[in-house]
Parts: C-alpha cells; sequence; structure tokens
C-alpha cells in the first residue's frame, strides 16, 4: 500500500483546517449580491490549526485507490487560546498524478463554516480553499482561507470573508 507523505497529510490537514471564522478585521460595503439592499462586510482574520488526528481509509481495492479517504481532526486556536475545531474528510478521486477532493467544517462559538478544495499532489506551498457557506453568524460566508504550512502538523490560517451584514457578530 502506498502511503501518504507527512507533507501531503500537512496540506491536506491544512486544507481543512483552512475553513474557520472569527471575528477581527471587518469593513461594511454595500453591493448587490442576492438582494439590492444587502450590506456586506469583509473580515480578515487569522488563526492556527493543530492537528489532534488522522486515519487514512483503505476502502475499495488493497492499497491506494480511488475512493479511499483521509479523515482529520484539528483544533482551532488564536493568540494561545483554542476557539473551535475543524474536521475534514478527503477522497481520492485521481491516481498519479494524486487529487483528492476535500470537504470540511469548521466549529466555532458563533456558528460553523463549510468550505472545500480540490488538492492536487504533491501541494504547493500554500493553498487556497474556497469557502461554501455557515451556519448561525456565518450563515451568509463566502470567500476563502489562505494556508499555509508551520511544521508537520500545524497550519497558518488566514481567513478572507464577505458577509451579509445582517448575518450577525
Amino acid at each position: 500500500m502506498r502511503r501518504i507523505s507527512q507533507r501531503c497529510l500537512s496540506a491536506v490537514a491544512g486544507l481543512a483546517a483552512a475553513l474557520v471564522v472569527a471575528p477581527p478585521v471587518s469593513a461594511a460595503t454595500s453591493t448587490p449580491y442576492g438582494r439590492p439592499d444587502t450590506q456586506q462586510r469583509t473580515q480578515v482574520f487569522q488563526l492556527v490549526a493543530k492537528q489532534t488526528q488522522s486515519e487514512s481509509l483503505d476502502l475499495g481495492k488493497k492499497g491506494l485507490s480511488r475512493g479511499d479517504e483521509l479523515v482529520i481532526a484539528e483544533d482551532l486556536y488564536r493568540d494561545g487560546r483554542r476557539i473551535g475545531d475543524h474536521s475534514v474528510v478527503c477522497v481520492h478521486v485521481h491516481l498519479d498524478p494524486d487529487e483528492l477532493q476535500c470537504v470540511g467544517t469548521f466549529a466555532l462559538p458563533q456558528g460553523q463554516i463549510t468550505s472545500q478544495a480540490l488538492l492536487h499532489l504533491p501541494p504547493a506551498p500554500s493553498i487556497d480553499i474556497a469557502v461554501t457557506g455557515g451556519s448561525g453568524a456565518f450563515s451568509s460566508a463566502r470567500g476563502y482561507v489562505h494556508t499555509v504550512p508551520a511544521g508537520k502538523t500545524v497550519r497558518n490560517l488566514t481567513f478572507h470573508l464577505t458577509l451579509d451584514a445582517s448575518s450577525g457578530t
């Protein structure tokens, strides 16, 4: 069975971790997106994701094959304090070159943020992950998370979000 390298695992974990939100910088704008009268605000903030668990699941044919999964759990930190957690599931969709389709959810006190990305292996030095939605204060979230490795199981995340002003925080 072909094993996933630690760098690959770190990149996938970062991709997974790249999906959380907490409120730091914000600016209001008036742009028609959905409804013409919707006020929007942007948020840019940074978090650190630290992997706590991971497991590769060999499904179907023995050894690495399409459909095999990688499951990752991470804790999210701001200023050294744990503020939430993140879970991601990646499915191998192509082999040689390897590609994984990853879907993740970040759980924070204000709500959840969802994201997804197609990860090409070997991974790039940094990855931008699409924010696909959320719940609670993040129900109108869209944007991306820029993720950069900071060790084998740690990633620095910069969130670039646009939210409808009526969605909270």
